[in-house]
């Protein structure tokens, strides 16, 4: 039987001599090439990181130390345990306004490790800045987790001699984060289950971080005797760093009983 054959063609003895092309090279892993990858991962993630824990992380921690000390001040307002004050405001003729209160501030016991006593506002940072303020400045038990720790041995609020308080400026919520750009005569106002004591801002200075005669009765002043009642604010400087403490100093100005008067007017006209 007889089949259909057609002549080969030039171009079809061509395709037939001519080879399969081989295949691609396969491109080898080195061992270098693994380490760069995951260098450049890890870098990533670090960098991720860190713009987590110092601004959104941040923020997020500084919202909620604030809603804490916002919701104590709320508990003693409901609920507050009134002193019997020593002295009442001295009374204001009929065409002035009444002055700050004169009663004695109310001795207050030093507060055990991490026991939360106090909320701290300052008016120059907003009406929300409500920081909670406990015993001791320990970072794990105190400063990270709850905002402002107390030294312990300084001075209670409106007792003669130095109130010194410690707070971070760049991590943890940061509630010193911008202690630097107080002005002169800033409230800062420190809220007790009794009361408020305002104290109102002087200085700033830097200083080592083993500079520790900032907690001395009266700073920087070794040996000599305490009359003035003062408040000592400390953290760290520069803001991410720590080469540096940046101390913030301010004079007791007075206390107002918790009454039904409410708080003083320099929770609102704190800002000098």
């Amino acid at each position: 039987m007889q089949t259909d054959t057609q002549p080969l063609t030039r171009r079809d003895r061509r395709a037939a001599s001519t080879p399969p092309p081989a295949p691609a090279p396969r491109r080898r892993v080195s061992v270098i090439g693994v380490i760069g990858d995951l260098l450049v991962t890890a870098g990533v993630l670090v960098l991720l990181f860190v713009v987590w824990q110092l601004w959104i992380g941040d923020a997020i921690i500084g919202a909620q130390f604030k809603d804490e000390g916002k919701q104590l001040s709320q508990q003693w307002a409901t609920d507050p345990q009134l002193p019997a004050p020593s002295a009442s405001a001295a009374p204001a003729a009929p065409d002035q306004p009444a002055g700050p209160p004169t009663a004695e501030p109310p001795a207050l016991e030093q507060p055990g490790d991490a026991e939360r006593f106090g909320v701290v506002h300052i008016p120059r940072f907003g009406p929300d800045y409500l920081f909670t303020v406990a015993g001791g400045v320990s970072a794990s038990r105190t400063l990270d987790p709850i905002g402002l720790g107390h030294y312990p041995d300084t001075a209670m609020p409106g007792e003669v001699g130095n109130f010194a308080i410690a707070g971070h400026r760049g991590s943890h919520g940061a509630p010193f984060a911008d202690l630097p750009s107080l002005r002169v005569g800033d409230a800062v106002v420190v809220e007790t289950e009794e009361g408020w004591f305002t104290y109102r801002y002087r200085n700033l200075e830097y200083v080592r971080p083993d500079g520790v005669d900032v907690l001395l009765p009266l700073p920087q002043q070794p040996q000599v005797q305490a009359t003035d009642r003062v408040i000592t604010m400390t953290t760290c400087s520069p803001r991410y760093g720590f080469s540096e403490r940046a101390i913030a100093y301010g004079v007791f100005e007075s206390f107002t009983p918790r009454t039904d008067a409410g708080p003083p007017l320099s929770l609102t006209t704190g800002a000098a």
